[in-house]
C-alpha cells in the first residue's frame, strides 16, 4: 500500500511545488490534489486522508446535475461535505445549462469552494445522456454551457477534461484555451483519450500541449501518478501547475504527507508505522458509520479492507473476520486485537490497487 523508501535516490522537487497556489481567489494549502474516484472518495475518506496531512483540493465523486435538480438522496450524498473538508470541489456533469447552474448554486448553498465540471468521465451512462466525454465533441456549445456556469456563481470553477474523444481528435489544447477566455479557473486534464478509457499509458506530452495553450490558468496534471517518481516525471515533462491523485491514493492515503515531504525536503520522510495504518482504517470506518449507518457502513467498508489488510498485515484470522465485517462492535474488537498483535510480516512498500473498471469495447461500458 506504500512505497518503500529506505536507501531510494528520489528526483529534486520542482520549485514550483514550494510556491503558494489559488484558483481565482481561493487558497489551496498544496498543488496535491485527491482526484475523484467514483465510488471510492467519499466524504469519509477524504476527510480520513485529510488527517494525513498534505492534501490540497479533494474534489467529489461526479455528480448528476439533474439528479441535483430533482432532489434525489443519492446525488446528495455523493455531494456531501463539512467544514472540515475545505477546500473541496464538487464535481458536477450534464449537458443542459440551466440544470448544471442549478446545480452548480445549490453547491455552493451547500458548501463547495469550487465547483468542477466533468468532461473526462468514459464511462456510457454517462456519455449517452450528453455528459463527460461526450461534452468534448461538441466543444463549442460546451464553452458555452461552461460560461453559463461560470456566471451563474461566484466561486472557482474548473473543468476536468480528457485529451479528446481519440487519437484523431485531440482537442483538449484548444479547448482549454477557449475555457480560458469563458472563465474557468483551471482546468485538469487527465492523460489519456476517451476511447482508452483506462487502458496504455498517459501522455504527458499531451498534457504539456495543455499547458502551452493557455496564458494564465493552472492546468492540473492526471494519471498514473502512483509514486514520487511519478509525480516528479508529470511535473517535469508536462510542466503543470498541480498534479491530481486518484489511485495512486487509494493504494498509499499517505502519498500527499509523503510528497509535501518530498517538496519541502527532498525526501517522502518516515514510512507510515504500523499505528498510523490502523489509525487511518479505524477513521475512515468511523466516519462511514457517523454518516451511513452500521449496515451500510459495514458494507461499504468490505470493498476496502483487503488494502488495508495488505498494508497492515494482520493474523489471517483477523483479516477474515474484517473481511466479513458484520457490526460497528465486531470493526472495534477486531481493531484492538490487530493493534495488540501487530503485524505479523514487514510493512510493505507500494503495489497496485484493484480498482473495478470497465474492461471490453468502450462503447459498451
Amino acid at each position: 500500500m506504500f512505497e518503500r523508501h529506505e536507501g531510494a535516490a528520489y528526483p529534486s522537487a520542482p520549485p514550483i511545488v514550494r510556491e503558494p497556489m489559488a484558483l481565482g481567489g481561493l487558497p489551496i494549502p498544496s498543488r496535491f490534489f485527491l482526484a475523484p474516484l467514483a465510488g471510492y472518495t467519499s466524504l469519509a475518506f477524504r476527510l480520513a486522508v485529510r488527517q494525513c496531512g498534505g492534501l490540497g483540493l479533494v474534489t467529489t465523486d461526479l455528480v448528476n446535475a439533474r439528479s441535483i435538480v430533482e432532489k434525489r438522496g443519492r446525488a446528495f450524498e455523493l455531494a456531501e461535505t463539512c467544514p472540515e473538508d475545505r477546500p473541496m470541489s464538487i464535481q458536477l456533469y450534464g449537458h443542459v445549462a440551466s440544470e448544471m447552474r442549478q446545480a452548480a448554486r445549490w453547491a455552493v448553498e451547500h458548501g463547495a469552494s469550487a465547483v468542477d465540471i466533468n468532461m473526462g468521465c468514459p464511462v456510457n451512462k454517462v456519455v449517452k445522456s450528453g455528459g463527460g466525454s461526450a461534452l468534448m465533441c461538441q466543444a463549442d456549445a460546451a464553452v458555452e454551457l461552461v460560461a453559463s456556469v461560470v456566471g451563474a456563481v461566484e466561486v472557482p470553477v474548473t473543468v476536468k477534461m480528457r485529451l479528446g474523444w481519440d487519437d484523431e481528435t485531440l482537442i483538449a489544447p484548444a479547448l482549454a484555451r477557449a475555457l480560458e477566455g469563458a472563465g474557468v479557473a483551471a482546468v485538469i486534464v487527465h492523460g489519456r483519450t476517451r476511447a482508452q478509457g483506462f487502458r496504455g499509458d498517459v501522455s504527458r506530452a499531451g498534457i504539456r500541449a495543455v499547458v502551452e495553450a493557455v496564458e494564465r490558468i493552472p492546468i492540473v496534471g492526471n494519471g498514473d501518478i502512483r509514486t514520487i517518481a511519478d509525480a516528479a516525471a508529470t511535473f517535469r515533462e508536462t510542466g503543470c501547475a498541480a498534479i491530481s491523485i486518484g489511485r495512486g491514493a487509494l493504494s498509499n492515503p499517505f502519498i500527499f504527507r509523503q510528497l509535501a515531504h518530498w517538496a519541502e525536503h527532498g525526501t517522502p520522510g518516515p514510512e507510515a508505522t504500523f499505528e498510523e495504518r490502523v489509525d487511518l482504517m479505524a477513521r475512515h470506518f468511523h466516519a462511514l458509520l457517523e454518516r451511513r449507518g452500521e449496515r451500510l457502513a459495514c458494507l461499504q467498508f468490505r470493498k476496502l479492507i483487503k488494502w488495508y489488510t495488505h498494508s497492515i498485515r494482520p493474523p489471517k484470522a483477523l483479516s477474515h473476520r474484517l473481511i466479513n465485517l458484520a457490526s460497528a462492535r465486531l470493526f472495534d474488537v477486531t481493531v484492538a486485537e490487530v493493534r495488540a498483535a501487530g503485524p505479523t510480516s514487514p510493512l510493505p512498500g507500494h503495489f497496485e490497487p484493484k480498482v473495478p473498471v470497465p474492461t471490453g469495447p468502450i462503447d459498451k461500458w
